[in-house]
């Protein structure tokens, strides 16, 4: 395989996985299209024409030196100036980061709006979820505009290292696995304990749970009813708004299960009586790129993880 390959493999993966499910996001590009074909011509060549095939553009080559049949890969929940380095060293390559880097870290808002229209598939009218969602982005891209983004893709460069992130990507093959667990349990899953307890039959989590780093309930109490459960702070690029707490309460909202959470987020659910179950940040971005290189290493790459990756392969 090529680095582009990997990277085609990645979009299609995170498609076929997503919560809003593939025909919303292919509907998504489409809408994309219409808006680039309406735009002057001066306008389209400084559009990011990638985003009209790659909805996630937090998932993103950063370099690639257009090498054939890839034989390593080194690849880590963050692979940065010390994992490329190492990475040179082990001749791997491809350098894998899940956490983005360069252009899908400066542009790491836009994949925001994919959680409104989760919390609409949950049940919350799209209005309110797009409202409260627009806020939120508007305020991380102002966040992350200073940052150095461009400072690891630089050092690649000089190492001759391929290298790309795939953040949205994995983040929705780690919420579906999830999604479809729950639904298949759901019978069995009536209290908060029932939930914490199915968790720590999951390989990323048991193994996060030695290390100190395994999932935590954040609100509410094992013996609490779980009410209606949700994934809807585990993909779409970061944390959502504190605001939507008290309208997730009121559209039937009963347990929430995220990865990580603000303590502001946390008194905000708290407040409106919405339990909350943090996974745990790690392990469970590990189970998202596990499931993606598990589909590469299929193929007769080597994978070397590092950077807090909790490798889990679930093939022979």
């Amino acid at each position: 395989m090529t680095t582009k390959e990997i990277y085609k493999l990645a979009i299609d993966l995170g498609i076929k996985s997503d919560l809003r499910g593939e025909n919303q996001v292919l509907k998504y590009l489409k809408r994309q299209k219409e808006k680039f074909d309406k735009l002057k011509k001066e306008e389209q060549e400084s559009f990011d024409q990638e985003k009209l095939s790659n909805p996630y553009s937090d998932t993103r080559i950063l370099v690639d030196n257009n090498k054939k049949d890839l034989k390593k890969i080194v690849a880590g929940i963050d692979a940065e100036g010390a994992e490329l380095l190492l990475a040179k060293d082990l001749q791997a390559d491809l350098v894998i980061s899940h956490h983005p880097e360069g252009v899908g870290l400066a542009d790491l808002h836009s994949v925001i709006d994919l959680q409104a229209e989760v919390l609409a598939m949950y049940g919350l009218p799209i209005n309110i979820a797009e409202s409260i969602t627009k806020l939120r982005i508007s305020e991380v891209g102002r966040s992350i505009s200073g940052a150095n983004h461009n400072r690891f893709v630089d050092i690649a460069k000089i190492l001759k290292l391929d290298y790309m992130c795939t953040h949205t990507i994995a983040d929705n093959l780690g919420a579906r696995f999830l999604f479809d667990l729950i639904k298949k349990q759901e019978k069995n899953l009536e209290y908060v304990e029932d939930i914490l307890d199915l968790f720590n039959k999951i390989p990323e989590y048991i193994e996060a749970r030695k290390i100190k780093a395994g999932p935590m309930l954040f609100s509410g109490s094992p013996d609490n009813r779980c009410g209606k459960i949700v994934i809807t702070e585990f993909t779409g690029g970061t944390s959502g708004s504190k605001d939507i707490y008290e309208k997730m309460s009121q559209y039937g909202i009963g347990t929430i299960i995220g990865m990580h959470m603000h303590e502001e987020h946390r008194k905000e659910a708290e407040k409106y009586h919405i339990n909350v179950i943090i996974a745990g940040h790690m392990a469970s971005d590990s189970l998202g790129m596990n499931l993606f290189l598990d589909e590469i290493e299929k193929r007769g790459i080597e994978i070397i993880p590092l950077g807090g990756l909790i490798r889990v392969k679930r093939f022979k």
